[in-house]
C-alpha cells in the first residue's frame, strides 16, 4: 500500500455553503502523481439535498470519488467515529469536517507526518490545525519555536486531522471500556463540560489517561471557520489559522524527546518543568490560571495566592514561557512554595488584569473601537425602526 493511496475522508452535514468552499480549497491544493480517493461522507438531513448535489457534481480530478448517504442521521459523534474507521481499511485516514479551509500542501504534510508517527506509540493522532489560541481561557497562545516543523499537544484536533491504523485501532480499544472518567483534575473543566456527543471530548480524555499526544504542525494546514451548525451557533473567525501556501515535500519532524514543544491538555508547557530544574511530582504549571491547585510542593501560575514567592516574572515575551526561559523582570507570573503561607503584597491586581488582556492583542485602537460601537448601535436603532 502506497502512502498515497490515503483518502480524504470529508465529514458534512447541512452546510452546502461550507462544503463546497472545503471541495474548492482541495481542488487547487498538491498531490502526488499517484490517485488519492475521495469520500464525501453525508449524514441524514431532511434539508440536504443542495449539499448531495453539490457532491455529486463536484469534479475530482485526482483519483476516484465517493459519495456516501447515511439513511439515518447520525450525529457528529457518530459519523465521526465511522469516518475514522476507514484507516482500518485503508491503513491511514484523513478527516476533515465541511466548515474546513485547507492549505495547498495539506495532503504533503499529513502524509509525512503520519509515515513518520508509524512505531511511536506516544503518537495518538496527527493535527492538520495549529492552535493559536487557548481555548480553555481565549488568550494568546503559540508552542515555542526549536526548529522543527512539528510539536506535540495533549489535545486531539477536530479542524483536520489524520490517523494510521494502529493509532486509530489504539483509540477503539480504549473506547470501547465499559467504564471511562470524563470529570479528574487532569481533565480541563472545560473539556469535562463539553456533551458527551462530542468525540473530541473522549478523544482528548484517551490521550490523557494513555499519555499519548497528537502532534501539531507549526505553520497550520487547515483553518477553520466555524460555520453555523449543530455544535456552532455563530459564524466566527476567532479560530483562523495563517495557512502554509508553499509546496513542500519535506519535513524536519522532532520526536517528543528531541522537541521543547510538549504541552499538556491546558495548553501549559512541559518542558518548562525541565528547564527550570523541577519534575512534573515537585511542580504544578499554570501560566494562564486554569489549572486546579493540586497538592505539588511548587506551582507555577498567574494567579495571585498568599504564598512564598521563589520566583517571577513579567508576562512579556512570547511564546509565555519564554518569561521564565529568558528571566524577563516582572511579577506577572510567580513560582510559589505551597508549603510556606505568606502575604502577597501585589495590590494593584486591575493593572494586572489590563496587561494580561493586551498580552493577547497586537494592538488596541481605544479611538477606532468607541466610533465602530457607536456606529454599530446607530445602526441597530436604524434597524429596529424600519422593522417597526
Amino acid at each position: 500500500m502506497t502512502e498515497s493511496s490515503t483518502p480524504i475522508v470529508i465529514v458534512a452535514y447541512n452546510r452546502p455553503k461550507s462544503l463546497l468552499r472545503l471541495l474548492k480549497s482541495l481542488e487547487i491544493a498538491h498531490y502526488p502523481k499517484d490517485k488519492v480517493e475521495l469520500i464525501i461522507s453525508i449524514d441524514f438531513s431532511t434539508n440536504n439535498n443542495k449539499v448531495i448535489e453539490i457532491a455529486n457534481d463536484f469534479v475530482w480530478h485526482f483519483g476516484t470519488k465517493k459519495v456516501v448517504l447515511h439513511k439515518e442521521n447520525l450525529g457528529l459523534k457518530k459519523h465521526i467515529l465511522l469516518c475514522g474507521d476507514y484507516a482500518l481499511s485503508y491503513g491511514n485516514v484523513i478527516i476533515l469536517e465541511d466548515d474546513l479551509y485547507v492549505s495547498t500542501n495539506f495532503y504533503y504534510y499529513a502524509l509525512k507526518a503520519l509515515k513518520f508517527s508509524v512505531n511511536k506509540d506516544y503518537i495518538g493522532g496527527i493535527s492538520l490545525y495549529n492552535h493559536k489560541i487557548n481555548v480553555h481561557t481565549k488568550e494568546y497562545f503559540s508552542a515555542l519555536e526549536d526548529g522543527y516543523d512539528n510539536w506535540y499537544f495533549q489535545f486531539a484536533s477536530s479542524w483536520g486531522q489524520a490517523w494510521t491504523k494502529q493509532q486509530w485501532e489504539n483509540f477503539k480499544e480504549w473506547y470501547s471500556k465499559e467504564t471511562i472518567v470524563l470529570k479528574s483534575p487532569k481533565i480541563p473543566k472545560n473539556v469535562s463540560n463539553w456533551s458527551d456527543k462530542s468525540w473530541l471530548k473522549y478523544f482528548i480524555v484517551f490521550l490523557i489517561e494513555t499519555e499519548r499526544y497528537f502532534s501539531y504542525p507549526k505553520i497550520s494546514l487547515t483553518s477553520n471557520f466555524s460555520d453555523q451548525g449543530t455544535h456552532v451557533g455563530n459564524d466566527s473567525t476567532a479560530y483562523q489559522s495563517e495557512l502554509l501556501y508553499a509546496k513542500k515535500e519535506n519535513y524536519n519532524f522532532a520526536s517528543i524527546t528531541e522537541t521543547k514543544a510538549v504541552y499538556d491538555a491546558f495548553y501549559e508547557s512541559l518542558y518548562l518543568i525541565n528547564f527550570l530544574g523541577y519534575t512534573k511530582d515537585t511542580i504544578e504549571i499554570d501560566c494562564y490560571g486554569y489549572k486546579p491547585i493540586g497538592n505539588k510542593k511548587f506551582l507555577l501560575t498567574s494567579k495571585i495566592l498568599n504564598y512564598k514567592i521563589i520566583n517571577s516574572v513579567s508576562r512579556s515575551l512570547k511564546p509565555i514561557e519564554t518569561n521564565f526561559i529568558a528571566n524577563i523582570t516582572g511579577a506577572e507570573l510567580f513560582v510559589y512554595d505551597l508549603e510556606s503561607i505568606e502575604k502577597n503584597k501585589i495590590s494593584n491586581t486591575t493593572y494586572l488584569k489590563y496587561r494580561r488582556l493586551i498580552y493577547s492583542i497586537k494592538l488596541i485602537n481605544t479611538k477606532a473601537i468607541i466610533l465602530l460601537l457607536k456606529k454599530l448601535s446607530k445602526d441597530k436603532i436604524k434597524r429596529h425602526h424600519k422593522i417597526n
